[in-house]
């Protein structure tokens, strides 16, 4: 079997090179993300931790976009952690710290329990059981073309860059879930194809908590919800 070609002139050769073994979807968009060690320390020395605490539920917050390199093994939890620590004291940066915290518990949830990425760990809280829920996503949703111009933008936005910030992540998915009654499982393997961080277990452990399998109850959210995702109280560029 001929060995894969690694090394590239630039990225549009990668770029050309990718598309050439995946007939079909040459005509796609490409993320402006950039892999590799050096985009992601250059990307962690970016970082705001102490902003994030204030500013992260707005999608012009200080989001780090440290995600991607921490999904593929790029960066370490315990390597983010440590730089983070080192710009604050532990309050400043306790939020930053608390979702990295996050992220170690999926992991360590699915490595104790394997067989719950995609099964229901519990019963929906929603008055409706499992059979109630359709097993696929229907094509409006897959093309971005609902009857909500909010969630045909989050949809655009995750096919175009592989990436949402984490509330649009969590509407969309109450949407799928709660608003059109689609198992979550539909919608966290629509994620899985598309983000460039997709974490099976932080994405399907997060459905599930969105559709109140793995939860007390459900998670909705309104149109003042959306607004205010535009309309923070700190004004940062997202990094």
């Amino acid at each position: 079997m001929e060995a894969q070609k690694k090394t590239f002139p630039d990225r549009a050769a990668l770029i050309a090179h990718v598309k050439s073994l995946s007939p079909g979807h040459d005509g796609e968009p490409v993320s402006d993300m950039v892999g590799g060690r050096i985009a992601a320390e250059a990307a962690l020395a970016q970082i705001d931790p102490i902003a994030y605490g204030a500013s992260r539920n707005y999608l012009d917050g200080a989001v780090t976009r440290l995600s991607p390199y921490i999904r593929h093994g790029i960066l370490s939890l315990n390597e983010v952690r440590n730089h983070a620590l080192q710009m604050g004291d532990d309050k400043a940066v306790e939020k930053f710290i608390q979702e990295l915290g996050w992220r170690d518990f999926w992991q360590r949830i699915y490595a104790q329990n394997p067989d719950w990425l995609w099964a229901d760990i519990e019963d929906y809280k929603t008055g409706f059981v499992a059979s109630d829920y359709a097993d696929e996503l229907p094509d409006d949703i897959a093309n971005g073309e609902t009857d909500s111009a909010a969630m045909n933008h989050f949809i655009a936005e995750l096919k175009t860059t592989g990436y949402l910030h984490n509330h649009a992540r969590m509407y969309l998915a109450a949407y799928i879930v709660h608003w059109r009654r689609i198992k979550w499982q539909a919608g966290a393997a629509f994620f899985l194809a598309h983000l460039l961080d997709g974490d099976p277990a932080s994405n399907n452990f997060s459905f599930q908590w969105v559709a109140s399998t793995f939860a007390n109850k459900p998670y909705f959210f309104n149109l003042d919800n959306l607004q205010k995702l535009h309309a923070g109280p700190v004004r940062l560029s997202q990094q």
